[in-house]
């Protein structure tokens, strides 16, 4: 059972594949076992994302679960789902524009039971492990980069980092940024980092609702990632580095459906089909 539509995961995947690097074959005589092939492992990792299942759930007779976790850690090694989520940014970036002059972030606490590196005690759950996200968001709500962190850590040490995952993906920003955050972001260094030339801040007040100010962007990439990615919404990953490849493929997947979902929601034309396919 296909987690994406193929409009929207063939995209992605064609993308993904001309970043694997080549695999030399250095056996003598040809006689090992032939290699699984990377779409069908690349497909399963889409179905653990989307569908919050174990490893073991999405394996069959043509792929093992511990060759699906096998190449997943190659290609994180190799830093294919951090360069997927790059060419993907830069993708959108040319052909609709990402609005960097007006950054949201905010904060997202998910469950994390079996614990593992990115796990803290979750106050918002009774002190269970959860995972903290930290995603930053363009003023239309497309999340450039997201910061993991154990959940009790508190949002505004996270504000640093999360700003500087926009340098990692080598944008040309704007010469004045706003950045608008909530409540539980404002501290005196939150202040003192906002106060830098080119920067201004807008923290919103104690109980003031999302749909009040700018913050609902944000709340609506959280909306994306949870309940669209189950593995997102209670993460068994004990590694944050597995974490933060989920995520980018997440966002790589967010970033093709959005000019899809665009396109049908704007224009109009005389081969347009009564239904999305």
């Amino acid at each position: 059972m296909p987690g994406v539509p193929s409009s929207i995961v063939e995209p992605i995947w064609d993308q993904f594949a001309a970043l694997i690097p080549p695999r030399p074959d250095n056996h003598p005589f040809g006689a090992h076992r032939p290699r699984v092939d990377d779409r069908m492992v690349f497909g399963k990792l889409v179905q653990v994302l989307v569908f919050g299942i174990a490893y073991a759930k999405a394996s069959d007779q043509t792929c093992s679960a511990a060759t699906i976790r096998r190449r997943r850690d190659e290609w994180i090694w190799a830093g294919l789902f951090a360069d997927l989520g790059q060419l993907c940014l830069d993708g959108f970036d040319r052909m609709i524009g990402l609005d960097l002059s007006r950054l949201v972030v905010g904060g997202c606490v998910v469950k994390a039971p079996r614990g593992g590196e990115a796990a803290g005690k979750s106050p918002a759950d009774r002190g269970k492990q959860g995972t903290r996200r930290s995603p930053l968001t363009d003023g239309t709500g497309l999340p450039p980069g997201v910061v993991v962190a154990p959940a009790n850590r508190p949002g505004s040490p996270l504000l640093y980092p999360t700003l500087e995952t926009l340098g990692r993906f080598g944008f040309n920003l704007p010469e004045r940024i706003t950045v608008q955050l909530d409540a539980g972001h404002d501290s005196g260094k939150t202040r003192d980092l906002l106060a830098m030339p080119g920067r201004e801040g807008r923290i919103s007040a104690k109980g003031t609702p999302p749909q009040a100010d700018a913050r609902w962007v944000v709340e609506r990439a959280n909306s994306w990632h949870n309940p669209g990615f189950k593995q997102l919404l209670a993460c068994t990953e004990v590694r944050t580095r597995v974490i933060e490849a989920h995520i980018a493929l997440a966002n790589a997947i967010i970033l093709i459906h959005q000019p899809i979902h665009r396109a049908w929601t704007t224009w109009r034309w005389d081969t347009r089909p009564n239904r999305k396919p």
